[in-house]
């Protein structure tokens, strides 16, 4: 059968081609069903082309296959991939975190709400990344912030600036691949990179997962949260830290305004809590349990994702979502407590 290797070539593209839809869509499970429809794309017009291969006689459809663009075949599955994620995104809210949406509260006993009509901003496990090399190439154009800001752009600006910027096409073949033109491509590629501008400057001195220091940060983080002390937590925090809580709207600006919300955090929940360590967003993170109204089990409360500055902890975003909760993997019970 023809091309009936093509599972086998396109295995090595899934990876890259999840963080490319990720980058898109800002959620992890419809950057997996993009993936899947991007497979099932290509498939088929890998198979219309042996059609017609074989209307044309048997000889010359090898030739034709073999002519079909095999060298450029990742090429075909990101063009593939992105307008998909295109029509995806027709008419359709973009995903945010809270600190996009309004301003920070001062108020620590504000009512937690959550906002479920929004499309909120999910966070990507590490573990889907790949191997160390892979995680490092990624890292840079995948933090969570940059994410957002990329969310907030026009889906087609958002296009051309991922694949001229973060993986490298020339402006004569984005522009084929989104059917307009190189001209067209620069334009869009400048407003991105303008709109972008200060986010991408400020996420150059935030520390990766693999960051000895940050990771020396997460561990008195760790031990100072579960300690339930306050103050030890606060004192690992940068001035203007900021903590969000999607799908919560509410959020606080400040180690003092973070600092009373987790001690409201503490009297709401217990004190009793352990955090497991992982990462996202080639960020630091953890997954939060605490001790259930029976005393018995430690039970899934949050994933929470960290961006690590020189000074300390600039940003914790607080993710409450069953989806996330599954694309991490998380168990709704810790199996066994330190």
């Amino acid at each position: 059968m023809i091309d009936e290797d093509f599972e086998a070539r396109v295995a090595p593209y899934r990876c890259e081609l999840l963080v490319h839809c990720y980058r898109m869509l800002g959620a992890v499970h419809e950057a997996e069903d993009l993936v899947r429809e991007t497979m099932l794309r290509a498939r088929r017009a890998r198979e219309r082309a042996a059609e017609r291969g074989r209307e044309g006689g048997a000889e010359r459809g090898r030739k034709s296959t073999a002519r079909a663009g095999r060298p450029d075949e990742r090429a075909e599955l990101y063009g593939i991939a992105t307008r998909a994620c295109l029509a995806a995104l027709e008419g359709r809210s973009r995903r945010r975190l809270p600190s996009g949406l309004c301003g920070p509260s001062d108020d620590p006993h504000a009512p937690l709400a959550p906002s479920l009509d929004v499309p909120w901003l999910q966070p990507f496990p590490d573990a889907l990344l790949g191997g160390p090399e892979e995680r490092d190439a990624r890292r840079g154009s995948l933090r969570l912030a940059l994410v957002a800001a990329m969310q907030a752009l026009p889906p087609e600006q958002r296009a051309v600036l991922i694949l001229r910027d973060v993986l490298g096409y020339p402006a004569e073949e984005v522009a084929a691949l989104l059917g307009t033109s190189p001209a067209a491509v620069e334009g869009a590629l400048r407003r991105a990179r303008a709109d972008l501008a200060d986010v991408s400057a400020a996420e150059d001195a935030v520390a990766g997962s693999g960051d000895d220091a940050a990771g020396a940060l997460m561990d008195r983080y760790v031990r100072a949260f579960e300690d339930a002390d306050v103050p030890g937590v606060v004192a690992l925090l940068t001035e203007d830290a900021v903590l969000e809580m999607p799908p919560i709207r509410l959020w606080y600006s400040g180690r003092d305004a973070c600092g009373r919300f987790l001690e409201r955090l503490f009297a709401m929940r217990g004190t009793d809590w352990r955090l497991v360590r992982t990462a996202a967003n080639a960020q630091p993170a953890v997954a939060a349990y605490h001790r259930d109204d029976d005393g018995e089990d430690y039970v899934l409360h949050t994933l929470q994702v960290f961006t690590v500055r020189p000074g300390g902890v600039a940003r914790n975003v607080v993710f409450q979502d069953a989806r996330v909760f599954a694309a991490f993997e998380l168990s709704p019970v810790l199996a066994e407590v330190r």
